[in-house]
């Protein structure tokens, strides 16, 4: 089960995170180490006060206090909140290896009360946290929320009428792991909406793709020990030692993911320092860049740029010039038209740019050929490599027609600025020539967003 999900590129298991889900994963974090703010103690209290309400009215239907098996269900419960304690990366959210031991429950126990052993078992999971200080007490609260998972296996179970493991009844398993499914799906979503930061259903499932198919993985595992354990509940402890396993890759896991969060920081902390670099060399550029910037990443959100696109966006616009740094002063800053030579001259900071970041290498690397590209033109006339239409990265089309908007709206040494809707006309006009006409199409709605021209 996850309790916080996030974004993320992935490939298999294998994933490679996106901004958007380092992003995710920093806020949660945070989030997870400070008090309930007032909006999530309503959104919580709804959440949980609504589970709590629908798992005692299943407990009801169930077998009386004195007939409930008191031993099984404490070392079930016990058990259940240890592998609740091994928090397993999957993409750019985490998962519990629950499963191992819910799946079990269900047969061991009776499925009416399974989910308030789950309710309890996730807190019981937190207690240790609480008791060090790294987790609020008021957070423990989440986890009645984090059980709604449990409630739609339950219920299935509960109306077949109980009873062991049965291979004859693998149908029935399969609609309850879609039930399971099903039910967190539309818990993350209400409980997401109520936060007041709702994906869309496409985007949620994106997100919780990874962790679904974990616990569709796991749940077999989980059918397993309730084979073996069938009569037998004091088997199910032989689940530990493999939770203690994955605990130990989770660890190694987290690690490397904390390196490509600290590396994805050192990078932009690169990008920072030579933007100041370019601003200190010159401070026409440096306030040129940071407008170029600004107005890059708002067409490329129009454009509808993942978090990996747009961060090429920010760099590739807050370095589109640093090539300049090689240019002669006095060429960057004449007062007058260049002539033929020292337009030659000024045309090789693209490729300076590039190479710099070359050497930075990662990530710098394709952002190098972002700078390199952010002056070709649409109908290839452009340089350095007289690249036209697709061939040019999308990340320096939206450049490219930003740089000159910007331009154009800013008074130089030689000429004063253009208004801003001489800018979005003469933008208009090199539509389908100089830029790409859907990038100016987004120009258009970022900078006149009612319309008006």
């Amino acid at each position: 089960m996850s309790t916080d999900s996030t974004t993320a590129r992935a490939t298999g298991l294998a994933v490679a995170l996106s901004p958007d889900g380092q992003q995710r994963i920093e806020e949660a974090t945070v989030r997870r180490s400070r008090r309930l703010a007032r909006r999530e103690i309503v959104a919580e209290g709804l959440v949980g006060g609504g589970f709590v309400v629908a798992a005692s009215a299943l407990a009801a239907t169930g077998p009386s206090r004195a007939d409930l098996p008191w031993g099984a269900l404490a070392l079930l419960v016990v058990c259940f909140a240890i592998l609740a304690r091994v928090r397993f990366d999957v993409g750019a959210g985490f998962t519990v290896p629950t499963q191992l031991l819910f799946v079990p429950m269900l047969f061991l126990l009776p499925a009416q009360i399974v989910p308030a052993a789950v309710a309890l078992g996730f807190v019981l999971a937190g207690v240790p946290d609480v008791v060090r200080r790294r987790l609020p007490p008021g957070r423990l609260a989440l986890r009645l929320g984090d059980s709604w998972f449990s409630l739609g296996p339950a219920f299935l179970l509960a109306l077949h009428g109980g009873g062991g493991a049965r291979v004859a009844d693998w149908w029935l398993y399969v609609a309850a792991l879609v039930a399971q499914l099903a039910v967190d799906f539309v818990a993350c979503w209400v409980r997401d909406t109520l936060h007041g930061d709702a994906p869309s259903p496409r985007e949620q499932l994106v997100e919780a793709r990874w962790v679904y198919t974990v616990d569709a993985l796991l749940t077999s595992v989980g059918l397993l020990v309730a084979f073996a354990a069938a009569g037998r509940p004091a088997l199910t402890v032989l689940v530990l030692p493999l939770a203690a396993l994955m605990s130990m890759f989770a660890a190694e896991r987290r690690t490397r993911l904390d390196h490509v969060i600290e590396l994805s920081q050192a990078y932009r902390g690169t990008a920072l320092v030579l933007g100041d670099v370019i601003e200190a060399d010159d401070a026409y550029t440096g306030d040129h860049t940071q407008g170029v910037v600004a107005l890059a990443l708002d067409v490329a959100a129009a454009m509808g740029l993942d978090g990996t696109g747009r961060q090429r966006v920010e760099f590739g616009a807050l370095l589109h010039d640093v090539g300049k740094i090689a240019i002669p002063k006095s060429i960057i800053n004449k007062p007058g038209p260049l002539d033929d030579e020292e337009w030659a001259l000024i045309r090789t900071h693209t490729v300076e740019g590039q190479r710099l970041l070359d050497r930075v290498g990662g990530l710098m690397r394709d952002v190098g050929r972002v700078v390199r590209a952010s002056h070709e033109r649409w109908d290839g006339g452009g340089y350095p490599d007289g690249l036209a239409g697709e061939e040019i990265p999308l990340e320096a089309r939206i450049v490219a027609c930003c740089d000159s908007f910007n331009a154009m709206t800013t008074t130089r040494s030689y000429r004063r600025a253009m208004s801003v809707d001489a800018a979005l006309e003469e933008c208009r006009a090199c539509a389908g020539t100089q830029f790409d006409p859907a990038v100016v199409d987004a120009l258009l709605r970022v900078v006149r967003p009612d319309g008006a021209a």
